[in-house]
């Protein structure tokens, strides 16, 4: 029976119950319910203080908001996700799959912070100071004045960062710190959400920049419960296929910069290397292009980068046509398809449909529907695009051909790239260096991919 006043937390979902039972009726996980401590936060019982009201206006003579000062960390692709530099008194909550080189890439920062003169400390709740110390041999960042900790508790951890000053600080991770005024275990959602608000807390009194290291469910959510996400000021996703060297920092919440913005790096011996022209990285430079490959000119974060479009539309064995789709979305898949039957005329009924997105690159923003589209029309007309054309464009179910945001940028890194023509919107122009072939209707693009002599 439950005691008076129990809470039981969902590990899973981070949803409150005031009984335990072996399902969350949330989530539907199993036995996913812990107890949760109902003892009150220290300084609960302190007296209040009357909250003074300011107006929006900036007081004495500055009339425009200054920007915020930024820690360069050294590595510009990291810089770019954060908008230009780590904010001083920021927290940043970076998550990714394991094995994916959320350390590697953390300890570069820290190390490349530290020779540029910020005052940096490296927290490791996994592993043990001489591991940490090993792997930056192994790194060549052996020589950077990184002060090292191999500490879980969080009592110690915020009484070291308040006897010294840090600018910037790496918690790695949040799921493994564990603070002595909850009962909870360490990964819990009591304990992720106690440390990280202390945390958060910390860095806004004291001026330092923190970031957390978070893991991530099986699913891709990040552990824990979703108000760390919303306590922190950015937050980033590290990405990466397995089998593709290739690594994408994504900022997927940032009160500093934009978000949607992406930095690429490649893992190697060495550890991550910056990409600094990921178009020319996930094409395909050699050959001439194979009916079903269409080049998508796409817009990550504030960067034009082209990708390459691969599909294949084979007879079905079976009974049941199969769809398989990678670094797409499945549903816009069916939609384009839908749209191809109805409109084009090209069936897809009793044919197997596979889409790739080539380099391990995931692509969601609406103008890669025409990418998708011409890739899936040249496979199941056995026509090959242009080595030179590149193709972007959001479809409606009608069959229309919208315009798209960025056009000019997208042709500008197109002709950069060497491509002279381009399948787009009507509105789209490509000026002196890209021919455009506007298309108005999706059953223009595909006659035009099907003519021979398409030009």
């Amino acid at each position: 029976m439950a005691r008076d006043g129990a809470l039981y937390a969902c590990q899973s979902c981070g949803a409150v119950h005031s009984k335990w039972s072996g399902q969350c009726s949330a989530c539907g996980g199993w036995n996913s319910l812990v107890e949760e401590s109902t003892a009150r936060p220290p300084g609960a019982l302190a007296p209040s203080r009357a909250t003074k009201a300011r107006g929006l206006a900036f007081e004495g003579l500055e009339t425009t908001a200054p920007s915020p000062r930024r820690i360069s960390t050294g590595i510009a692709e990291f810089d770019r996700v954060c908008g230009g530099g780590v904010v001083p008194g920021s927290a940043i909550l970076l998550a990714g799959d394991p094995g994916v080189g959320k350390s590697t890439l953390l300890l570069q920062v820290c190390a490349e912070a530290a020779r540029r003169g910020a005052k940096c400390a490296y927290i490791s709740g996994e592993e043990a100071v001489e591991q940490i110390r090993s792997r930056a041999h192994r790194l060549g960042l052996a020589d950077a004045p990184v002060s090292l900790a191999a500490e879980t508790a969080l009592r110690d951890i915020v009484d070291a960062l308040k006897r010294e000053k840090f600018d910037l600080v790496i918690i790695d991770s949040i799921q493994t710190l564990w603070s002595d005024a909850h009962e909870a275990g360490p990964g819990s959602v009591t304990q992720v959400r106690a440390c990280a608000g202390e945390l958060v807390r910390l860095a806004k009194k004291r001026g330092v920049a923190v970031i957390l290291v978070g893991h991530v469910t099986k699913d891709g959510q990040i552990a824990g419960p979703r108000m760390v996400e919303h306590m922190v000021d950015a937050v980033l996703a590290f990405e990466g296929e397995r089998g593709y060297p290739f690594r994408i920092l994504r900022g997927a919440k940032n009160r500093f910069g934009a978000t949607d913005e992406i930095g690429v790096f490649e893992m190697s011996d060495a550890g991550l290397g910056e990409v600094k022209n990921p178009s020319a990285l996930f094409l395909n430079e050699g050959g001439e292009r194979a009916a079903g490959a269409a080049v998508f000119a796409g817009i990550e974060g504030s960067r034009p980068v082209l990708v390459e479009f691969q599909a294949l539309v084979a007879p079905s064995v079976y009974g049941t046509p199969r769809r398989a789709v990678v670094g797409w979305d499945s549903g816009r898949l069916a939609m384009v398809m839908a749209v191809l039957e109805a409109r084009c005329g090209l069936g897809f009924a009793t044919r197997d449909v596979y889409l790739n997105v080539a380099g391990g690159l995931r692509i969601t923003e609406p103008a890669a529907d025409l990418a998708a589209a011409a890739a899936l029309a040249s496979s199941a007309l056995d026509t090959a695009l242009p080595q030179d054309c590149v193709v972007f464009g959001e479809i409606s179910l009608s069959g229309d051909i919208r315009p798209v945001s960025r056009m000019e940028s997208r042709l500008k890194e197109s002709a950069k790239l060497g491509f002279t023509r381009a399948l787009a919107p009507g509105t789209a122009d490509g000026g002196p260096l890209v021919s455009v072939t506007g298309v108005a209707r999706l059953a223009e693009a595909v006659a035009r991919i099907g003519d021979q002599a398409w030009a």
